[in-house]
């Protein structure tokens, strides 16, 4: 394989976050179910954006965090989703940009607004989420840009993003790109939600080697196998897929292949305030070493210290560099 100008490309939901802080009594006014994540409409998401307190906006999505992850551990990261060209749209754009990920993706000049994730934050913490997927949903074939596809060392494609026909096409059609150059693949099964509706397509995802490498938890990885024994579904997954990542939050996680599972704890965490984003770090973590060449058990090590620093904080985007913190923990030089 030669050598890539980025290490990882991902690919998924443009969506911008809104954060405000709410008490519950707005909560109920609004008919918003605490702690509970809501689809909603355009109309719904002006009213909602209108009501809301001063709030801070950042780009979001797993697969962006993913990027963004990467970037903060000094790797070179590029990010394709759909925004519209709005005031949301700029804010995303310049956002991930910021983070250090390379995103060019032409805004839409019409058609849904760019998409938002509304989250009222109540004293006690818990976040209430109200997402309009607009524009992030309407990622066509003509978004993919070859160029990037052709120098990412991993192409990460966003289960979230596999309901719209179109968005599908143009997985497989970064997919297809990404091998013709010689480079891998990646998919996050994303939710167990995800799952349920998508399991056969998933499925001939792996089985083909349409994806060299799956990210998923251990509800997942149970759901794609219609099984609640853990271990059974390991054996499953060793048979199906070339390579695997599965996580088990308080119980570390595994890399798996055909001749072995390699596995480690998860990383001692003083608090978990937010456990948003943490699946999206640990992806982040473990791509940087992979693509690094560092071993599997480093890599793993990599993405449980992400993943234990993000739920550490409010946010599903590092506040710190996480580079320093792998130096210190001594994962990369």
């Amino acid at each position: 394989m030669t050598a890539s100008a980025l290490d990882v490309l991902a690919i998924g939901n443009a969506i911008v976050d809104v954060l405000s802080r709410a008490e519950e009594d707005f909560l109920a006014q609004n008919g918003m179910a605490k702690g509970g994540m809501a689809l909603i409409d355009e109309a719904r998401a002006e009213a909602v954006y209108a009501a809301m307190g001063p709030g801070t906006e950042a780009s979001g999505g797993s697969a962006a965090n993913t990027a963004a992850g990467v970037a903060s551990l000094g790797g070179k990261a590029g990010f394709i989703g759909k925004v519209k060209a709005d005031g949301l749209g700029t804010v995303f754009g310049h956002d991930i940009r910021a983070a250090g990920v390379a995103f060019g993706t032409p805004a839409a000049a019409d058609g849904p607004a760019t998409a938002r994730c509304l989250i009222l934050v109540t004293p006690d913490g818990e976040r209430t989420m109200n997402t309009y997927l607009g524009a992030a949903q309407n990622l066509v074939v003509a978004d993919i840009d070859a160029a990037m596809v052709e120098s990412a060392a991993v192409t990460y494609l966003e289960g979230y993003l596999w309901d719209p026909p179109a968005a599908k096409e143009a997985f497989l059609a970064a997919a297809k790109i990404a091998h013709g150059a010689g480079r891998k693949v990646a998919l996050s099964l994303s939710d167990t939600f995800c799952v349920d509706r998508y399991r056969a397509e998933f499925k001939n995802l792996i089985v083909s080697g349409t994806v060299d490498l799956v990210f998923c938890n251990e509800g997942e990885l149970k759901s794609l196998y219609e099984t609640s024994d853990f271990d059974a579904a390991v054996v499953a997954l060793r048979k199906d897929a070339k390579e695997a990542v599965v996580t088990r939050s308080e119980k570390g996680a595994s890399f798996v292949t055909r001749a072995a599972v390699v596995s480690v704890p998860a990383h001692p965490v003083e608090r978990v305030l937010d456990t948003t984003g943490a699946g999206d770090l640990f992806a982040a973590g473990f791509l940087t070493g992979y693509t690094s060449g560092l071993d599997p058990a480093t890599s793993l090590r990599l993405g449980a210290l992400a993943a234990g620093e993000i739920i550490g904080q409010m946010g599903a985007r590092p506040q710190r560099p996480l580079i320093d913190l792998a130096r210190e923990a001594g994962l990369i030089s």
